[in-house]
């Protein structure tokens, strides 16, 4: 295993100092509670906004607070959720008097927390409203699971709720547009090799070089099933066919994101956006907005993943409002 880290149970800790380092400008770090927030937190008369999850994703969570997107995000360890209290700490941190959202992706771990920090919360008087994130069309149940995992779709969704409440949008409006969005979005991926977990020093599984793993998830879990490589178009026919028949896209305008889990160079994933928009344009979809590049990674992993979001006027608006997070920015 070659890292560039000190040691390896100090990696969440020590990345967080980089990042107080890097974005003090826009950020702050509660070294105690692994929580990274808004310099400006809590935002009056705004709904506060938190996600969080395991590490390894960078730059989700934490390279997306800040203006426009969240207020704080929780830091577990790599691949592990954090824990309530964690939770409850960013909670209360950018609480404003109007409540919290919090943006919680489909694993075990992280709902049953978030749940527990939602009840801690509650008991002091703060209101709080949870959606849970379950657009991978790849399984139904898994290691990590009960139901479909919560993958691409949460970036999306993070920027989208984020400006609808930088401009003031209640709690309950929040809700229901976060709502509308988890039932309007699809995704799924693949890997061309495993990621390598630094406390673990080997890859989470290995494939040989004539092979791919269809299905992945964002914890290096293997995926639903292990293929043959092929070529750029016929990888993109892997991933965005499912996607197409899970949910009617057809006539739809949306926003595409094609993302890299890692190791995978830009190139390739414009390689791949390529392909994907010729099945989309196929179908009768139109690409109305576009993501592509590493937003919700898996460590080291080469591979990619494929979602779609269907986007009416208003979702389009709120996608192209003003970002200012150290790794999302833009419209300022």
């Amino acid at each position: 295993m070659k890292k560039l880290i000190n040691d390896v149970n100090d990696v969440v800790k020590d990345s967080l100092l980089g990042v107080e380092a890097a974005h003090s400008d826009l950020v702050g770090v509660d070294h105690d509670n692994k929580v990274v927030y808004r310099c400006d937190a809590p935002v009056a008369g705004k709904v506060g906004i938190i996600s969080g999850g395991g590490s390894g994703h960078e730059p989700m969570h934490g390279g997306f607070v800040g203006e426009g997107m969240l207020d704080a995000a929780c830091a577990g360890e790599v691949f592990t959720s954090p824990v309530p209290d964690q939770m409850y700490w960013a909670t209360k941190k950018v609480d404003s008097g109007q409540g919290v959202l919090h943006i919680v992706k489909n694993y075990t771990g992280d709902v049953m927390n978030f749940e527990m920090a939602a009840e801690m919360a509650a008991a002091e008087g703060i209101r709080v409203e949870s959606v849970i994130v379950d657009d991978d069309v790849a399984v139904e149940n898994s290691t990590w699971t009960a139901g479909r995992r919560g993958v691409g779709l949460t970036v999306l969704l993070e920027k989208i709720v984020g400006a609808a409440a930088e401009e003031g949008k209640d709690l309950d409006g929040l809700v229901a547009l976060a709502k509308d969005i988890i039932a309007n979005g699809r995704s799924t991926g693949m890997a061309l090799q495993g990621c390598t977990v630094p406390a673990a020093g080997k890859l989470s599984f290995e494939l040989a070089d004539s092979e791919i793993e269809v299905g992945i998830g964002i914890h290096g879990e293997p995926g639903r099933e292990r293929r043959g490589i092929g070529t750029a178009a016929e990888i993109a026919a892997m991933l965005t066919n499912p996607i197409l028949e899970d949910l009617d896209f057809a006539g739809s305008e949306v926003i595409l994101f094609v993302n890299g889990m890692g190791a995978t160079p830009l190139i390739e994933l414009y390689v791949m956006y390529g392909e994907v928009a010729k099945i989309l344009g196929a179908a009768g979809v139109k690409i109305a907005r576009c993501l592509v590049g590493d937003y919700i990674t898996s460590l080291d992993m080469a591979g990619c993943s494929v979602t779609v979001l269907k986007a009416d006027a208003e979702t389009l608006r709120l996608w192209d409002a003003p970002v200012v997070t150290p790794g999302m920015r833009w419209g300022k």
